[in-house]
């Protein structure tokens, strides 16, 4: 193969693949397990994570195959994962010289979806609240975590006032439950209504106990409420969950669309993937269903395409959507009729096929002697032979 000529070549362009939570290399910390390479430039590196649900896999499955691709000769990488042993932990625990090694702020979360704006006032939280309820009633373990630390609101979209959540015998927090969806908020540790006075280092520290500390247990969708904007609490979740999407919310109006692109810019200066775009109020619809479009037309689609990616959805301003985010109760539970609610649950749904969960491999099977079916072991000699092909 032409390029690249031996696995040590391969591995100094690994050295670029920083783990978020250790902060070195994966070559320094001999996370590299494996490398073959096959002689029509396929590449297949086996990368060993601390723990079976690491939350940052995602994170070395893009830049472990930006990394190796970028030799000459390379026509496609393939990533796969492992797990330390025992031993090469408390060796790599001894190398770093840490009692314990992390297990990953969210190792059962399946998706993280941080939803943003460019500025406030267009329903990014009531958005939030609904698409979390939305996928809990499609039969979703779901949870919100309101880092919207000045303008926290969904304490109160979910009828949950200023509860203090408990505290487990392992001394993690344990959020509260309502309508299936499990929240977590700065609303719970202060007064109600209180101003949230913090600067940078504070806000950091706790955003950081919000996702370390909080027992979210497994979750298929964490849906992340941002402030509005780009300031410092998109840049530290976007440090500490390099595996999320960031889900962008706008109105019609060409000035908000402007705004919600430099949300975007952020996204994609920290290396965040965008999933998608939600124009919200992309109409006015009135109980007798006349529809007016208060706020203009486009701006959303416009985003998207600008983007590229996908409007996932078009959500009408409608008088109970407003009046059952003041009441504690998601409109898509209340009244799933509603223009507002359908319109969300439609967006739900799209969250859903392009976040599709892993299909289960099954064991084969085999007839034994006796005419019974039952699991076994394949052997070596049985094994598929040839040599890698590159995806399609």
């Amino acid at each position: 193969m032409e390029g690249v000529t031996n696995r040590d070549e391969i591995l100094k362009a690994l050295e670029v693949v920083i783990d978020p939570e250790l902060h070195r290399s994966i070559v320094e910390l001999d996370m590299v397990r494996s490398i073959d390479i096959s002689p029509n430039g396929v590449v297949d590196v086996t990368v060993s994570l601390t723990t079976p649900g690491c939350p940052i896999k995602g994170h070395f499955q893009a830049t472990v195959a930006d990394a190796a691709s970028a030799l000459e000769g390379v026509t496609h990488v393939n990533v796969y994962f492992d797990v330390l042993t025992d031993t090469q932990k408390a060796t790599l625990q001894q190398k770093l010289g840490r009692a314990s090694l992390p297990e990953g702020a969210l190792a059962q979360v399946a998706n993280v979806i941080c939803v943003g704006s460019g500025k406030g006032g267009v329903g990014k939280s009531t958005l939030t609240a609904n698409i979390a309820a939305a996928l809990a009633g499609e039969g979703k373990r779901v949870g919100i975590l309101d880092a919207d630390v000045w303008g926290y609101s969904i304490p109160r979209m979910y009828g949950l006032g200023a509860t203090r959540p408990p505290v487990s015998a392992e001394r993690k927090i344990i959020p509260l439950e309502a309508h299936g969806v499990k929240v977590m908020s700065i609303g719970f540790f202060v007064e109600e209504d209180a101003a949230v006075v913090w600067r940078g280092p504070m806000l950091h520290k706790a955003l950081t106990q919000f996702l370390q500390d909080v027992a979210w247990g497994a979750l298929d969708y964490l849906l992340v409420d941002l402030p509005p904007g780009t300031g410092d609490v998109s840049m530290t979740l976007a440090q500490l969950l390099p595996q999320a999407q960031f889900l962008i919310v706008t109105t019609p109006q060409q000035t908000a669309q402007k705004v919600a692109r430099r949300s975007a810019h952020m996204a994609q200066k920290v290396s965040l993937e965008i999933c998608g775009v939600v124009e919200n109020m992309s109409s006015f619809t009135t109980p007798s269903g006349e529809r007016f479009t208060i706020f203009g037309e486009g701006g959303g689609q416009e985003l998207a395409d600008e983007l590229d990616v996908p409007l996932l959805g078009k959500v009408p301003l409608t008088m109970p959507l407003r009046e059952q985010a003041d009441g504690g109760l998601p409109l898509v539970i209340e009244d799933p009729d509603d223009p507002a609610a359908q319109a969300i649950r439609h967006l739900a749904r799209g969250l859903l096929a392009m976040t599709p969960l892993e299909l289960p491999v099954l064991e084969p099977v085999e007839a034994s002697p006796s005419g019974r079916t039952g699991s076994h072991q394949p052997d070596e000699s049985r094994k598929p032979v040839g040599m890698s092909l590159p995806m399609a």
